[in-house]
């Protein structure tokens, strides 16, 4: 019996294609990078080639490496960046170049959406805001901007689901991705009816919606050789990349959170029903876990606001770190170590790329406030940490606020390897914070569980705990808790006094 399982995970910047066996064990991986063109402010674009070629030369060169037999393939499954839009002919090939998440060019779509349903419709029926960001304004600019391009597509799909039409020849997506196109009704499982009538765009030009477990064809037998895999390979549609990490973190049951710590940051839970907040700070995705769902709260700038202190205050640890061959931010963290929690009253605002999840603010700014001549390089390190922190903290009283219970919060991303975050995050968190055996591979075995799952390798979800084990619980430390919660009163309310103070520098004259 075959019982292999090819993940391809779809990244922004290049898919990796990794291997797992019957017991859950990585067995090998392959990168394949390309390129996203950046044409005008706003536009993000991908070529579907490249990822085409990209899963191609990934999966042979992961055979090769691994000496894996196609006969021990029990399945090929994925998963993928979300939110974006790739128009499909019939044939499954692109018809032009894909839209991704980070395109926003659409905002005069998105106020065109928001005159004929309402921001709370959209809100109520899809757990997401109405915005730019998502695949239906794309779509309609390019029914307004490229018609050609718009009836001639058969579908408009997602990137793995655009590999998996290719495969296949079946134009289908699942919850997790469907999710994110301000399209689908949450409550129903299916297409809004509503939003559909409201901006007159057929059904006809979506795909179907499968379950994020299910296998949805086989490998066709034109393409098998170019692909790597025998014809009749099974192929299971996976799930967008944040919800397999989701699996991957072993988030899996009521009451599990997540926190990945990249150069974004996101909380994300699992729970039986959508979480709904009344000031709209949080979304919630459908989740890979059939009839779950995943409630998420994003910030733009969490790793980068860390990297961005290691360029441009920690010059000399990076100069030392470079020449001992070891990461700078292991400097950074013994200093930071050297200082008491709460950085002697100073402050950080991460703001430097506006914000998402909470605040909704693409005016906010990043700021200290409160520095005195007392404070040093290490103290302004740590109230990085800390405000990155307690901004992450907005969006987890946001799921309290509507009555969530976490019991731990399991960290991922490169991010999560810092002890001294881990404890910086259980102190203001509240609550244990657990580092989990893989912390950058997540998302690659979330997709490998879905997969595995759904071709019966894998008896269930609980899989991922044997794959994926917490190896270090971080407990709160009760005085340091105990300040923080004198802080982050102080912390929201130096954002609210700061809201007319970051509009009056946005409306400053251009002096290029």
């Amino acid at each position: 019996m075959p019982s292999h399982i090819i993940a391809h995970d779809l990244g922004t910047t290049g898919n990796k294609a990794t291997l797992y066996d019957r017991e859950g064990q990585l067995l090998g991986s392959s990168f394949y990078a390309y390129d996203t063109e950046y044409a005008y402010t706003g536009w993000a674009e991908q070529n579907p080639e490249d990822w085409w070629k990209a899963v191609c030369y990934s999966t042979h060169e992961l055979l090769q490496k691994t000496q894996a037999a196609q006969s021990d393939i029990a399945c090929m499954t994925f998963s993928g960046q979300m939110m974006g839009a790739v128009a499909l002919g019939k044939d499954a090939r692109p018809l032009q170049n894909a839209f991704i998440w980070a395109d926003t060019r659409a905002l005069e779509q998105e106020k065109w959406i928001a005159e004929r349903i309402s921001f709370s419709e959209i809100y109520e029926i899809t757990g997401h805001r109405l915005s730019a960001s998502y695949s239906l304004a794309k779509i309609l600019w390019i029914r307004q901007y490229r018609p050609d391009i718009y009836n001639a597509a058969y579908k408009f799909v997602h990137a793995k689901d655009a590999i998996v039409a290719r495969l296949t020849g079946e134009f289908v997506t699942e919850p997790s991705d469907a999710s994110g196109m301000n399209l689908y009704n949450l409550m129903t499982g299916q297409w809004s009816e509503q939003i559909l009538d409201a901006v007159e765009l057929p059904i006809s030009k979506l795909p179907e919606i499968h379950p994020s477990i299910a296998v949805v064809g086989s490998v066709r037998p034109d393409i098998a050789e170019e692909v790597g895999v025998a014809a009749g390979t099974p192929v299971v549609i996976g799930g967008g990349d944040g919800a397999c990490a989701a699996a991957g973190a072993g988030v899996i049951r009521e009451g599990s959170a997540y926190n990945y710590i990249g150069s974004s940051s996101w909380i994300a839970l699992s729970t039986q029903d959508p979480v709904f907040d009344p000031g709209y700070r949080t979304f919630t995705f459908g989740h890979v876990i059939p009839n779950m769902f995943m409630p998420t709260g994003t910030m733009q700038a969490a790793g980068a606001s860390y990297q961005w202190t290691r360029d441009q205050l920690a010059i000399a640890e990076k100069q030392v770190a470079q020449a001992l061959g070891i990461s700078a931010y292991e400097l950074m963290n013994s200093e930071v170590e050297t200082t008491a929690p709460g950085a002697e009253g100073l402050f950080y605002l991460p703001y430097l790329m506006g914000e998402r999840s909470p605040r909704w603010n693409p005016r906010a700014r990043g700021a200290f406030v409160g520095l005195t001549i007392r404070h040093t390089r290490a103290h302004m390190s740590r109230a990085v940490l800390e405000g990155i922190t307690m901004n992450m903290r907005v969006i987890l009283d946001a799921f309290r606020d509507q009555g969530k219970q976490i019991n731990a919060m399991r960290v991922i991303g490169g991010g999560a390897r810092g002890k001294v975050w881990n404890q910086t995050m259980a102190d203001i968190y509240g609550m244990p914070v657990q580092r989990l055996k893989i912390l950058e591979e997540a998302t690659s075995m979330g997709a490998a569980l879905v997969g595995g799952v759904g071709v019966g390798v894998y008896p269930d979800f609980s899989m991922i705990e044997h794959m994926n084990e917490v190896v270090e619980t971080v407990a709160p430390n009760p005085a340091a808790s105990a300040h923080y919660n004198v802080m982050y009163p102080i912390f929201n309310a130096i954002y609210e006094a700061l809201v007319p103070v970051y509009d009056q520098i946005a409306d400053l004259p251009s002096r290029e």
